[in-house]
């Protein structure tokens, strides 16, 4: 548990190094939502229908910028495998770098994401809904972002290709993030994120860690 808890320490703060990162992450977020009334036009009631399906897109397409810097790095530099002789198993690293991972892309969305919905008109009710379903919803993304990052970490263009398959894995998120904000479908919604999320989180660490050791070997 201490070799995994200074993981943990090494992962933040190698990302937090980069803040920039993070902070392109959520200024990308927010130029995604805040375009689309150009698009549709001034009706509040159309964008505040549309909003959440606004969101969810907007995080979707900023989680995908920084899946490049999740395993490659270490890939390319040789710290891959000095990690995999330690006492830690690959999965438990690959389990660190997906916390992390989910920290620094999706949190800060999450937590501008109320400036997203006044942009968007979204009423009050609707704004709680989507932040709870982001909280629910965003770990599912950032496991099926592991798992795509790590199956092209030794591809020479995997930044291209990983979104392609993370897209077909990320639509049920998509479909049920956007059905948790309506009223009447919300308390479902909500509880398949909760399971798509735990099942994703559960495998996606072990997946993962299989298709280094592939790429590695």
């Amino acid at each position: 548990m201490t070799a995994f808890r200074a993981l943990l320490r090494r992962e933040l703060r190698l990302a937090l190094r980069g803040g920039g990162d993070m902070l392109t992450l959520v200024l990308f977020f927010v130029i995604v939502g805040a375009i689309v009334p150009f698009a549709v036009g001034p009706d509040q009631e159309l964008l505040a229908r549309i909003a959440p399906g606004i969101v969810w897109i907007a995080a979707f397409l900023a989680m995908l910028l920084g899946l490049d810097r999740l395993f490659r790095p270490d890939h390319e530099d040789g710290t891959m495998i000095l990690l995999r002789q330690a006492e830690l198993p690959l999965s438990a690293i690959v389990a660190a770098k997906l916390i992390v991972h989910w920290l620094v892309t999706a949190l800060p969305l999450i937590v501008a994401s109320p400036l997203l919905a006044v942009l968007l008109a979204m009423e009050g009710d609707a704004l709680w809904r989507t932040i709870c379903s982001l909280l629910l919803g965003t770990p599912a993304l950032a496991a099926f972002g592991a798992l795509g990052a790590a199956v092209t970490v030794s591809i020479r263009r995997g930044a291209l290709i990983s979104p392609i398959l993370l897209a077909p894995l990320s639509i049920p998120v998509l479909i049920f993030g956007t059905g948790a904000v309506s009223v009447g479908q919300s308390g479902a919604a909500m509880l398949f994120l909760a399971a798509l999320s735990l099942m994703a989180v559960a495998l996606a660490p072990f997946a993962a860690a299989l298709a280094i050791s592939s790429a590695e070997d």
